[in-house]
Order: C-alpha cells, then structure tokens, then sequence
C-alpha cells in the first residue's frame, strides 16, 4: 500500500512539467507561427510572381486563388506582411518579393476615390520606408496622404469614405479611423500639420457620431455635405443598422488606440478603453475570444467566427497595454495572448501549402453580400503577424 501511494505520489509530481510541456510559451508560439507565415507568404508570393500587376485577395468556395488589382482595398495588406517577416527574419527572399508586391500598389497614389489609401499604401510603402529606408518610398506615401485629403469635407468634418448613391449622401464608416495613422505620419514627414488637422477632426466627429451610449459603433454615418447634419446611422456589413459588427467595432478600438499614440490626447485613450470593456465584457464574446462575425447575429451560438476581427482587437490590445495602469494592462495583455493562442491553434492556423498559402482561416469579409465568407482574408493575416511581432517587442522585449 505504502509503495503505491509512493508511485501515485511521484506521478503527480511530474504532471505540472508534462503540462507545461503542452501549453508552450508565448515566446515558442510566436516563434512557430512566423516560421510558418513566412512558408506560406513565399509560396504565395511564388505564385502570384507570374501574374502580372495581381495581388492576392482570397480564395473562393471551391479554394483556388482570387485576385485582386492594385485598386482593391485590401491590396497593400499583402506586401505589408512580407515587409514584416522580412523584418522579424532577415530572409532576402522575402525582401524580394515585399518590393515586387509593393511597386505593384505605385499608381494608387494618386488615387482620391477611395478613403482606403492608408491600408493601400501606408502598410506597403510605408513599412518598407520604416524598414528599408528608401527615400524613394516618401514622395509616393506624400502623393497618397494628398489624395485622401482630397476627399476631407470641412463642414462634415470627416474624410468620405464611399461615393453617394440613392443610400446615402455622403457616408463616412467605421473603418476609416485606420486611415488616419497614415496622415498622422505624413503631418510629420511633411510638416504640413494640415494633414494632422483633417485626422484629429475626423476623429474627433466619429466620437461624436458613431458611438452609442454602450460604446458599440454603428458601421456607416451618412452625413449631409452642405450643412455637416447627421443624415443616417446604419450598417453595411453587420447584420443591422443597430447590431454590433465585430470588424467595425475593432477598427474602432484600434484606430482611437493609434489616434493616443500619435496626440496623447486622453479623449482618444478614454474612447479605447470604453470600446475596449464593451467589447471583453460582452455576454456573446466566445470563451476562446475569437468573435462572432456580429456581436447580434441571430444565430449565435452557431454563427460564423471572424478571426480576422481577432487579429486586430489582439493587435490593438497589446499596444493599448501600453498606455494604462494595473490591472487594466494585465487584463488587455491576457485576453490578447487568449486571442493569439487561439489563432495559432490548428482550427485557425492553415498547415503549410494549404488554405490557399494564406495565413489564417475563418475570417468574414461582408457576410449580408455574400462575399469573402468563411476564407481567409489579408488583413486577417497582416494584423495577426502584426500582432505576433508586437507582443514579442512590448511583451517579450525581444
């Protein structure tokens, strides 16, 4: 008896060892998942090398590859994730093929119909300039902050985002606050504080306009061009005008997040944190805290996931930890790590030359259109690596 409770004693004083062999560290997850981002990026980029002026967007039902030309929205997310594995690793190749992608976004610069100029060129140019140096890679990111500025109404006070239509007279979304970052930059490359003028304006009339009392946004504010007067408050992309979207809602805590770092105006921290506590305190966020694709979809439990939405609500997170106090900073670094741990499991994390050579699985473009449901999707691969390498540098001081 005394031999047995001796063997049953031993055993359990191994299992804590056993267990901490499965639960790996952050720092062993990270590192794992950008060896395999960076596998699946350059098959990628190998794919696309022959198509001329194509960058990649997704894949369709049937998994084959869908393209993009520069003109899509998502088409500098691409180019922006080889620039940051070619940072984390140094590879040539992926340096290579960074500039290929980017050179083939070149003409958007002069682009003013689309709000989209900061996903376009400043996740491109603007991590190759961040990262290579390349003088050359100002004159473009300068042409593209004049081009979006062009499309700022001062009587509205935001930046239009889509073109008028029998909807809508002049909508601004939710998503434009991540354009914002690329005229913060230009305002200092410049000196033209113009360009910060128009961000710090635009933010400020979102505060005012978008937000509902819990803090949850709406996705779409149409305004009247001539008079600056609320036209309508509705959705595009979200289940209904007054659900709760979860890419908007993120896009929100990750641009007021961004809009502190660059003005240390406290209103903007305040704004993070309010869509921060609605967003981790909601009773429809998964345990796992990959979200729903809206926080109201009428199907939840059984509604579809958006891991692109966890991509970036983890990415912001880790910056906002930041810029706040205990336990504040714990609790956004813990439920990231959640997030991140999540996506690097293999129900998100594609295997090597499957997935379409995309990163991430389950992201959820624009479910009411049809369209990018259930697939991966760049900036769910762009935000994710982002993510990663923002928590080993904060977090990991590595």
């Amino acid at each position: 008896m005394r031999n047995s409770l001796l063997i049953l004693f031993s055993f359990l004083l191994i299992m804590p060892s056993v267990n901490a062999q499965s639960d790996p560290g952050m720092a062993e997850v990270i590192d794992q998942v950008l060896s395999r981002a960076e596998s699946q990026s350059l098959l990628l980029a190998k794919t696309m090398e022959e198509i001329p002026d194509a960058l990649p967007r997704t894949v369709d039902k049937e998994g084959k590859l869908v393209t993009s030309n520069s003109a899509w929205w998502c088409s500098g997310f691409f180019p922006g994730t080889l620039w940051y594995l070619y940072e984390n690793s140094g590879n040539k190749e992926l340096e290579k093929y960074a500039w290929m992608f980017t050179n083939r976004i070149n003409k958007e610069q002069y682009n003013k119909g689309t709000h989209d100029l900061g996903f376009m060129l400043y996740c491109s140019y603007g991590n190759a300039l961040r990262i290579t140096g390349v003088d050359s890679c100002n004159r473009v990111l300068l042409n593209g902050a004049a081009s979006l500025s062009s499309r700022f109404n001062g009587k509205v006070g935001c930046i239009q985002s889509w073109g008028r239509s029998n909807k809508w007279q002049f909508p601004v979304i939710i998503d434009n606050m991540m354009n914002l970052e690329f005229l913060m930059w230009a305002a200092k490359a410049s000196g033209d504080n113009r360009f910060r003028d128009i961000a710090v304006t635009h933010a400020n009339t979102t505060i005012s306009n978008h937000f509902r009392p819990d803090y949850s946004s709406y996705h779409v504010v149409s305004y009247v061009p001539e008079t600056g007067n609320v036209e309508v408050k509705c959705t595009h992309q979200g289940y209904s005008d007054e659900s709760a979207w979860a890419r908007g809602q993120v896009w929100g805590l990750y641009g007021f997040g961004m809009m502190y770092r660059e003005t240390g105006d406290k209103r903007y921290l305040d704004q993070a944190k309010h869509i921060a506590a609605f967003l981790m305190n909601h009773p429809n966020m998964p345990a796992d805290k990959i979200p729903y694709w809206d926080f109201n979809a009428p199907d939840i439990p059984n509604a579809l996931r958006d891991a692109s939405a966890a991509a970036i609500m983890a990415s912001s997170l880790i910056e906002l930890s930041q810029f706040v106090e205990e336990p504040l900073k714990q609790n956004y670094l813990a439920f990231a790590e959640s997030q991140l741990r999540t996506l690097a499991s293999p129900q998100y994390l594609a295997e090597t030359g499957t997935n379409g050579c995309f990163i991430l699985k389950h992201g959820v473009g624009h479910l009411p259109g049809n369209s990018e449901v259930d697939v991966p999707l760049t900036y769910g691969d762009y935000y994710f690596v982002e993510a990663l390498l923002r928590y080993r540098k904060l977090v990991l001081h590595r």
